[in-house]
């Protein structure tokens, strides 16, 4: 057995034949690296586009009877993005788990190694050698502190040890609640004001925040609205994604 990074055994056999992925990075990452393997995805697995497999519903809500009926060999999860419910119940039905746990890029580099040549037995990919050199030096952009919602009604922003956090920092953006006893705390709107950012980041996911729904709420404060793929995902995306934030960071404007 091999472990995941969890570092629970996984009984993970000898040659995998059938993934089922409840992980939208991660099913990027299998079709991106062994598209044959993919047998089943969530209906928010939106990338690569076009992709046809069955669809297990949601990463808050699968449906496990129908994982089961795919026979994967193995699923893949996140230990953020699952409940642990779900996936004791595929493991009770003797279906191999494997979780990821990413807080930084350097987690997600080493545990995307681990996935695809400890669980997948497949070689390095080119995408990852392309991650890994992308972000040796990234884009290098003024020093900023910024404010980082991820949803409204309530606001939530991102707190500490978030993989997000990391990717932004690297890029010269502070997280201003970084240090929060929570990893992704409610803040009221009046508190994520007073904190007088030097810039507001707005993903489009998991709250899709656009232009006309976002910017406004912090007057005068320029706003960066970026990809939630290239801020949140850690797979393929992470190749383009200094380029992509850094970009959007650089444009970034007072709502008016």
């Amino acid at each position: 057995m091999i472990e995941d990074d969890l570092g629970r055994a996984v009984p993970v056999p000898g040659t995998v034949r059938r993934v089922v992925s409840l992980v939208p990075s991660l099913t990027e990452t299998v079709a991106a690296t062994a598209p044959e393997l993919l047998a089943g995805a969530t209906d928010w697995c939106s990338h690569p586009a076009g992709l046809d497999v069955p669809r297990v519903r949601g990463t808050k809500n699968p449906d496990v009877p129908a994982i089961i009926g795919l026979a994967p060999d193995l699923v893949l999860a996140n230990e953020e993005e699952n409940r642990p419910a779900d996936l004791d119940a595929l493991r009770a039905a003797g279906i191999p788990v494997w979780v990821t746990v990413v807080r930084t890029l350097d987690d997600a580099l080493a545990s995307l190694r681990r996935l695809v040549g400890s669980a997948l037995g497949r070689p390095e990919p080119g995408w990852l050698a392309d991650a890994g050199r992308a972000w040796r030096t990234p884009p290098a952009g003024p020093p900023r502190t910024a404010v980082v919602p991820i949803w409204r009604r309530p606001w939530m922003v991102l707190g500490r040890d978030t993989f997000a956090g990391d990717l932004l920092l690297r890029l010269g953006v502070r997280n201003l609640h970084a240090g929060h006893a929570e990893r992704y705390p409610r803040v009221p709107l009046p508190e994520l004001l007073a904190a007088r950012p030097d810039l507001v980041v707005l993903p489009d996911e998991p709250y899709r925040f656009t232009a006309q729904d976002g910017p406004g709420f912090f007057p005068g404060v320029p706003a960066a609205l970026v990809s939630g793929r290239h801020l949140t995902w850690y797979g393929p995306s992470l190749a383009e994604a200094p380029e992509v934030l850094a970009a959007a960071l650089a444009a970034a404007r007072p709502a008016g």
